[in-house]
């Protein structure tokens, strides 16, 4: 870790920075609209046609955070690292099928969150509540990694201690309370920009370099072959005996990748259906862009990049670009990291101020709130959650941040079925879903309570070695605990229509969830 400033970079950095924080502040004025709704604070007005949302989606999904860990994962543990490939490519047919559904029926509705449609659709309060509660709680921890990855490059540059820290919160901060959704919209412009141009630049020169170094000087194609040739076999190839973890992180990734409450809200800030089944066309690009992103790890290893305390594994890439790169760039590279922390931690911070005004605050609070009201609550929320996720990074060692993310992907996996079965069908109890899923957190915690290492003495990975018939299945545990709250909700579900237990009312019709093809677009392409 540098000792001393750069200067060079820092000053690189700091002007990028200050660009997207001045973007951010005028985002109020694009596409203006009364601010004091908080579907046009916290959902844009849902007014975003194909392009717009496409960089939304992009810079929701792809966070700073991917940037780090997924090469970090590569560097540190070899080819499962690139789970993150498939998962994304599986993502999207799912999307394609689902969420404009969920998009129509919110639309028809005026939903804002997911919670919003299960507490329409099955007229269950604590089931609304439970998926709040989960999509809260998973969020905060991804907030907190997204201000890890500021961090790590604020390291790289030489920059120690939490004051630069609060300082990038208080202006995310900021922005996000005044401009609402509009702010990210915006600044991911800016942000998928830059990250296309340092991955570009890197994965031409960093091979050049490896060849001028380690290879025969002949360029590019001898660096790859040079890359590939010293990275040890054990890590280039998955090892049979991980075959199962890669398949079920991977599944169980895909299907919970649009569970978070950000990748929703994303979602219904769209101006229609053909929006989002468009996006779902077009957002495998990125799936592209993060495997050449995984490919730094190699990289990094074969250029021995040496792990720093307390960042370990994830300090590959910032060191990887420190070795290699002018300091100028360094800092375009860092500017293009930090803001692609900014922009999905706006969007968590209002994913989760939504979930706790309109299924907490508005449910068990203040039924009769007013609109503006519920506005200036989610507003306040959201400064309270960036708040929360800072005391996180601040308060806790990094891997114990590293470990409550991977948490956060076992617990939101466990609303799905009370989300997607809902789009569907209403054969599923209320209760039933309700049991399913507290069965589901708990084992599901469970068995990521019991992974230790010498690090952490629990919580350190998320996946679990199940044992059936004999026979040893190492897996996701979020993909085991799904599995085992399908099995419940159906086995509840057909014991509790069966005795005639209450269902509650359903406020949608089929006509709801069949309109997301046939609703007019403002604005097809913008």
């Amino acid at each position: 870790m540098p000792k001393e400033l750069n200067w060079t970079a820092l000053i690189v950095f700091i002007v990028l920075f200050g660009l997207v924080t001045i973007l951010g502040f005028f985002a109020a004025r694009w596409r203006r609209g009364d601010l004091n709704l908080i579907h046009e604070w916290g959902l844009g007005g849902r007014r975003f046609g194909t392009v717009v949302t496409w960089f939304l989606l992009g810079g929701d999904l792809y966070t700073a955070y991917t940037f780090i860990a997924v090469p970090a994962l590569v560097y540190g543990s070899g080819a499962i690292g690139f789970f993150a490939v498939p998962y994304t490519i599986i993502a999207y047919p799912f999307v394609f099928i689902v969420m404009p559904r969920l998009w129509s029926v919110c639309h028809k509705h005026g939903y804002v969150t997911a919670s919003d449609f299960v507490r329409g659709r099955y007229g269950s309060s604590g089931l609304a509540l439970a998926v709040a509660f989960t999509g809260i709680l998973a969020t905060m921890p991804y907030i907190a990694l997204q201000l890890v990855g500021i961090q790590v490059v604020l390291a790289a540059m030489g920059i120690q201690g939490d004051i630069p820290l609060v300082i990038a919160f208080v202006i995310l901060a900021a922005y996000t309370y005044f401009s609402g959704l509009r702010a990210p919209a915006m600044i991911a412009l800016v942000k998928d920009a830059i990250i296309y141009i340092t991955i570009i630049v890197a994965i031409i020169v960093v091979p050049i370099y490896i060849s001028n170094h380690m290879g025969n000087g002949s360029g590019i194609l001898d660096g790859y072959a040079t890359i590939f040739a010293k990275v040890p076999s054990a890590k280039l190839l998955l090892a049979p005996k991980v075959y199962t973890v890669f398949g079920t992180l991977a599944l169980g990734s895909a299907l919970a990748l649009f569970m978070y409450p950000h990748s929703v809200t994303g979602v219904l800030a769209a101006n229609s259906g053909r929006v989002i089944k468009r996006n779902s066309a077009l957002l495998p690009a990125y799936s592209f862009l993060l495997g050449l992103i995984a490919l730094l790890g190699f990289m990094a290893l074969v250029l021995a990049v040496k792990p720093v305390k307390p960042y370990g594994a994830q300090f590959a890439v910032p060191g990887l670009i420190n070795l290699v790169f002018p300091s100028w760039f360094a800092g375009f590279a860092f500017a293009a990291i930090a803001i692609g922390a900014l922009v999905p931690a706006s969007i968590m911070s209002i994913a989760a101020a939504n979930l706790f005004t309109r299924n907490i605050y508005k449910e068990y609070f203040r039924r009769n709130a007013s609109d503006r009201e519920e506005s200036s609550v989610a507003k306040f929320v959201s400064l309270i959650v960036k708040a929360g996720a800072l005391l996180f990074v601040i308060g806790l060692p990094l891997q114990q941040s590293i470990n409550f993310q991977l948490l956060g992907g076992v617990w939101i996996l466990q609303t799905l079925p009370a989300i997607v079965f809902g789009l569907y069908t209403r054969w599923f109890h209320r209760w039933a879903l309700l049991i399913g899923w507290l069965v589901g957190m708990g084992l599901g915690t469970y068995m990521a309570y019991l992974q230790k290492s010498p690090i952490t003495p629990h919580f350190a990975s998320s996946t679990y070695s199940l044992h059936l018939f004999g026979q040893v299945i190492p897996g996701y545990a979020a993909f085991y605990a799904i599995i085992v709250n399908i099995a419940v909700t159906v086995v509840l579900s057909l014991i509790f229509n069966a005795v005639g237990l209450a269902r509650g009312a359903d406020k949608t019709v089929t006509a709801d969830y069949e309109a997301a093809d046939v609703i007019a677009e403002a604005v097809a392409i913008n």
